[in-house]
């Protein structure tokens, strides 16, 4: 396992965000009952567990590029009788889903490209859920110090014009700022001091960028942000 994924293992989660998110998009989308939902790129399971909590008599998949993560997800959700989980490609799904949710992971599609992939997956009146990296203000050094390595970067204009190059309406929206990273970075700093004393070289360069993520974030928290977006085919 590389040092990232050293880091990255076992924490509550992989990127920000809190179950009222989820509930949220559930309760403006209006989905309830048997519906099957697919979470894409579920890491260790957070909003795998929330939604089937929230949708008892749904068929929940998810999936995660990463083998380790996907089986954290699988011990997380192992006492959900709705819940499967796998290791594999979320680019390619089959579906028919009621509802597609992705957290913070259509960045490593494209929000087009992605949005683009799943479309097929979804049935009739079905809609997906994703978040992505926003910029809320224009020409703030903070807040493009934060996102220097995130060259996707764009404000909520951009992200709905990438969504209806999908053939996708908008919907809603709502931001993901403040105490979901807050939570996050509680988790993750967490995780820094635990691995603190291993000697590995590889692991504490990933340690000390970790930490330089978490201050360059202390610097802007309240215009650091993710647009979680909620979109149905046109």
């Amino acid at each position: 396992m590389s040092a990232f994924h050293t880091l990255y293992s076992g924490l509550d989660r992989e990127g920000p965000g809190l179950p009222g998110d989820v509930l949220w998009a559930l309760d403006r989308l209006g989905v309830s009952g048997g519906v099957r939902v697919c979470d894409a790129g579920c890491g260790s399971g957070a909003d795998t567990a929330t939604l089937a909590g929230a949708l008892h008599e749904a068929t929940i998949e998810a999936v995660d590029l990463m083998d380790h993560l996907a089986a954290e997800a699988a011990d997380r959700c192992a006492s959900l009788a709705n819940v499967t989980v796998r290791a594999g490609d979320m680019s390619n799904l089959s579906g028919p889903y009621d509802l597609i949710w992705s957290a913070g992971a259509i960045y490593f599609l494209g929000v087009t490209e992605g949005l683009a992939a799943w479309k097929p997956a979804l049935a009739e009146g079905g809609a997906v859920a994703f978040s992505q990296a926003v910029r809320t203000v224009p020409d703030d050094a903070d807040v493009e110090r934060f996102w220097a390595d995130y060259p996707a970067l764009t404000d909520l204009e951009g992200i709905f014009a990438q969504t209806r190059a999908a053939g996708f309406d908008v919907i809603d929206h709502r931001l993901i700022v403040g105490a979901p990273w807050v939570a996050y970075y509680r988790s993750l700093a967490a995780g820094i001091v635990a691995l603190s004393t291993d000697p590995d070289p590889e692991l504490q360069a990933v340690l000390e960028q970790s930490w330089t993520e978490i201050s360059n974030w202390r610097a802007a928290p309240d215009r650091i942000a993710y647009a979680l977006v909620l979109a149905r085919p046109a």
